[in-house]
């Protein structure tokens, strides 16, 4: 087998990362505008007057103090959206000028995408090119599919067997608490804002401890589109404290997080323990993608790769089990390598790169303790499996082959650029693998035999399948776990509904001519 090509990035990294200075040759970086908690329409510091670092993972270093909310925090940031809720005019305007509102605030993104594409490459270490082209964009595309739903929310007549007049209401769930990830700021932001804000709830939201900044200038943008103060509200803080505030607190309806699994356990017991709020949980995965031999090599191959190493692994659907028919499982190995060699790992400013560093110290040191798991437990190193660079947080891609589904790097979400390969004979034994984890997030099947993808799409427990394709996500697609992978759905209609309860009401017809 071949082996990566280690000088290349080595050299790749070593020019790019950590370096502002030579970030600033592919882009202007501006100064960080907003660094405070966003309360009640204000930037405000926190109670308590302590910050913390926001870490650039290019090099470790900090690029500024953010402020440290608390509970004294989120108390004042929820009273603001309780009183925002219950006595302000968002909930209360119509449908179509909530739409409008959220329309501008759309607009108002698409005037600051370079500036906010920036961000999300130094405060996350992901690629500059894919967050102006792709994800602050679909952030103002998802905030515009929600605004024109904001004006369709309709009950209904109900035929009821007595002399009685019924019909129901859909209303507003009331003040939500959102607790992002660190892997998607923006996506996440506005897969939970945009629906909410669309019908009519008022918002306490806490971004990710590792990736604060763009929360921010989102709060910022949302008072500029108009939103009314109290509506939105940004919490910086750590999950022990504010994170734990926001989900035991008897005064937030609803909270949706999105994160570990480990955590979500967490948000339900404080949930249950507190006011009961239903809660949505987009939680881990451990994805499989099953490739029959009737797959185009070439086409499998870029399926499976991508499927993993793009936005360098951290990505809850990430196909990382990779369950590859024997009778192609060679000629795929080799163009994973080759793919491998070619894939450039450096400065996520660098146009050229593939991949930047990994979000943080913590998830950087996981997965490599990961990687080092994954070798002693006997599975075969095809590429990759070392940092790079000696400054920043930066991971070779990893394939490993040999994998056996009691390997702990089979087992457990690594959420890092590390894939492992598994060969299978029948469709029969790759369902029954392809099952076997206590995860349900999502999964891929390549084939050119329709029964055989129809068979293994209806056979999988997982939210969402993809045929012939991964990693295709759309603002319309409702996606969301099976089993400990959580429960509830982000986009589509159906993440719409989460943020609406159903009332019913009834009256007595007397005389009626008719039942």
């Amino acid at each position: 087998m071949r082996k990566i090509n280690t000088e290349r990035n080595l050299k790749m990294a070593d020019h790019c990362n950590g370096s502002s200075q030579s970030s600033e040759s592919f882009v202007n970086i501006p100064p960080i505008k907003f660094t405070k908690l966003f309360i009640d329409g204000n930037f405000v510091d926190s109670v308590s007057g302590k910050t913390f670092e926001a870490i650039d993972p290019r090099s470790g270093e900090a690029i500024t103090r953010v402020s440290e909310g608390d509970k004294e925090d989120v108390d004042l940031a929820v009273k603001a959206a309780r009183l925002a809720f219950d006595n302000g005019p968002w909930p209360r305007l119509s449908g179509s000028e909530r739409g409008r509102i959220l329309m501008k605030f759309a607009d108002l993104i698409e005037q600051n995408i370079e500036e906010l594409a920036t961000l999300e490459a130094i405060n996350g270490g992901k690629l500059f090119s894919l967050c102006k082209f792709m994800e602050v964009p679909g952030a103002a595309m998802t905030l515009r599919y929600y605004a024109g739903a904001a004006d369709k929310i309709y009950g209904t007549v109900l035929k009821l067997s007595k002399g009685l007049q019924g019909y129901t209401l859909r209303e507003p769930i009331g003040v939500v608490g959102a607790i992002l990830p660190w892997n998607f700021p923006t996506t996440m932001f506005f897969i939970k804002a945009a629906p909410a804000l669309a019908a009519g709830c008022t918002m306490v939201v806490k971004p990710a401890e590792q990736t604060p900044l763009s929360a921010l200038y989102y709060a910022h943008l949302a008072k500029l589109a108009g939103i009314p103060d109290g509506v939105v509200n940004v919490v910086n803080g750590f999950g022990e404290t504010a994170g734990a505030a926001i989900s035991s607190h008897m005064d937030i309806d609803k909270v949706s997080f999105t994160g570990s699994t480990e955590v979500g356990r967490k948000i339900m017991m404080a949930a249950a323990a507190s006011n009961l709020k239903p809660v949505s949980l987009e939680l881990g995965g451990k994805s499989p993608l099953l490739i029959f031999d009737d797959a185009d090599v070439d086409e499998a191959a870029k399926f499976a790769f991508d499927g993993i190493f793009t936005s360098k692994g951290e990505i809850c659907v990430a196909s990382s089990r990779i369950y590859v028919q024997e009778g192609i499982y060679d000629k795929i190995v080799n163009k994973l390598i080759e793919k491998a060699n070619a894939w450039v790992v450096g400065d996520p400013f660098d146009p050229q790169v593939n991949q930047g560093p990994q979000t943080d110290k913590n998830q950087f040191e996981k997965i490599l303790s990961y990687i080092e798991h994954g070798k002693r437990e006997g599975a075969t190193l095809l590429t990759g499996g070392n940092r790079i660079g000696q400054k920043g947080y930066y991971i070779q891609p990893t394939i490993f082959a040999d994998v056996k589904e009691d390997m702990i790097i089979a087992k457990e979400e690594i959420f890092g650029p590390v894939m492992s390969l598994m060969k299978f004979k029948t469709m029969e034994e790759a369902i029954k693998r392809a099952n076997d984890t206590t995860y349900g997030l999502a999964a891929g099947v390549i084939t050119k035999d329709l029964n055989v993808a129809n068979t293994v799409s209806r056979s999988i427990r997982a939210g969402v399948v993809w045929m012939n394709c991964y990693l295709l996500l759309d603002v319309g697609c409702p996606y969301g776990g099976y089993k400990m992978s959580g429960f509830g759905r982000e986009n589509g209609m159906d993440s719409f509904n989460e943020y609406l309860q159903t009332k019913s009401v009834v009256t007595p017809i007397h005389d009626s001519p008719w039942h």
